[in-house]
């Protein structure tokens, strides 16, 4: 019945598990529905729901089994193997349940729509994460596809029909989020599977029909060495006060680098950390800290109002998953300069092109004074891209450090932004690094290429 909850999205993975230790330390005493509603996480109408749902998939799985042990040793290993899951009735086509009408502010109930709670995009999602793919995409008109190592490959061999690809979508989609992308002709999400991890998804309407797009994002956020990041960007996180930055192109890795360092954070400090995102990614227990995650659209209006409301919420960190806007960014930089550390995500190429980013977001008149406060509150940029291995197997990142200290600060407030490449160079016994001392350093262990080294690099007579 959890797993049946879960695929629904009535409760997430994290509200199950902590159910079902709250069932074992009650010695199992009281039943998984009844806790569920204690926790505030269900309704008893939901529960009833539940119920209907499993007692049908139980049916069908009874059905199911019964049917299997018709066929010959051969052909149940042979349904195995091409379904993935042994709950899977034979010959690898889901059966329906029909667990009667859903609360009217519940999903339909093709949300449960096989004996395993599985939708038929499931199993291409679950390959995502074993064949390490950055991104899934469904088109209209042409095979399922996945990027791995920075090339789009494809996944299944036939085009979709408008019909399929739309059917595909929409059916992992929740009713309100249905109700959105009917209204809007687009939406970005999150979606859960079970037991696999997390994906963003974005799904929007073209001319041939409905497209989406997914990022695998695992259940536990990363750390530094899993993503290959340097382990000096741990101090990133002893700061109490000020704006640290991450920044590279679309697809780098800047959502996971920041959910390695809020990771760390949340190990090592007794702290309150607030998130803001669209969607939600990286999923954050509370350990050491105290961590709430807000959706906009979901759980707040906009990335605005949700930092507005945070100055008053007593956070310690407050964690931004995109500075867009000119009232997202003066947000931030308050909530800086008021003692909270601030973490955000920039779209642009280095540290220079950040700082001066900020500053052009604002009106000429006011860009002194914001370079003022920037100089005092910036604290760190980190700047990321995702350059090929020398096999092409996988992607690996070259990193641009900028540290603020007081040399920084006199270039940010004196308009010579245009100087800190040298200071960067010379601040190398501190932490700080180039690009190009990046991919000289990747090129000399023999994990890329001189040629890739080349084509990234800010100075081609390094690699001449």
């Amino acid at each position: 019945m959890g797993r049946i909850a879960v695929s629904a999205k009535l409760i997430t993975q994290d509200q199950l598990l902590e159910a079902l230790r709250a069932q074992d330390h009650m010695g199992k005493t009281k039943r998984l529905g009844d806790i569920l509603i204690e926790l505030g996480y269900i309704s008893q109408a939901q529960l009833e729901w539940l119920l209907r749902a499993q007692a049908t998939l139980v049916e069908r799985q009874h059905q199911a089994e019964a049917a299997a042990q018709q066929q010959t040793q051969v052909e149940q290993q042979k349904s195995f193997a091409e379904s993935g899951s042994s709950t899977m009735p034979p010959g690898g086509t889901p059966a329906r349940p029909a667990p009667g009408p859903a609360p009217a502010s519940q999903p339909t109930p093709a949300a449960a729509s096989s004996p395993t709670g599985e939708r038929r995009l499931d199993r291409i999602l679950a390959k995502a994460f074993q064949l390490h793919a950055s991104d899934v995409h469904v088109h209209t008109g042409l095979p399922i596809q996945m990027r791995v190592a920075g090339r789009l490959l494809t996944a299944s061999g036939a085009p979709l029909e408008p019909a399929q690809s739309e059917s595909l979508i929409l059916e992992i989609l929740t009713a309100s989020e249905r109700a959105s992308f009917t209204a809007h002709n687009d939406l970005d999400f999150a979606y859960t599977l079970a037991g696999v991890g997390r994906f963003r998804g974005n799904v929007y309407r073209q001319r041939r029909g409905v497209d989406a797009v997914f990022r695998p994002i695992p259940l536990e956020p990363p750390t530094l060495d899993d993503l290959g990041l340097p382990s000096s960007l741990a101090k990133l996180t002893g700061y109490h006060q000020g704006l640290v930055l991450v920044t590279g192109p679309a697809g780098c890795g800047k959502s996971s680098t920041m959910a390695a360092l809020i990771n760390l954070i949340n190990e090592d400090r007794p702290d309150h950390i607030i998130t803001v995102e669209d969607p939600i990614e990286f999923t954050h227990r509370s350990k050491t800290c105290v961590v709430n995650q807000r959706q906009v659209r979901k759980h707040t209006g906009s990335f605005a109002s949700a930092l507005r409301a945070a100055l008053r919420e007593d956070p310690d960190v407050i964690a931004i998953g995109e500075l867009r806007d000119l009232e997202t960014i003066s947000l931030a930089i308050t909530a800086a300069e008021t003692g909270h550390l601030v973490l955000g995500t920039l779209h642009t190429n280095d540290a220079a092109r950040t700082i001066n980013r900020i500053l052009d977001a604002y009106p000429p008149d006011q860009q002194s004074q914001i370079r003022a406060m920037i100089s005092e509150s910036l604290r760190a940029i980190v700047s990321q891209k995702l350059v090929p291995t020398v096999d092409g197997s996988r992607r690996v990142p070259a990193l641009e450090i900028l540290l603020v200290n007081i040399a920084v600060s006199n270039l940010i407030r004196e308009e010579r932004v245009f100087q800190l490449r040298s200071v960067m160079q010379t601040g190398r016994n501190l932490g700080m690094r180039l690009f190009d001392d990046s991919l000289l350093e990747l090129m000399r262990a023999g994990t890329i290429s001189k040629e890739t080294a080349r084509k990234y690099c800010d100075d081609p007579k390094l690699f001449a």
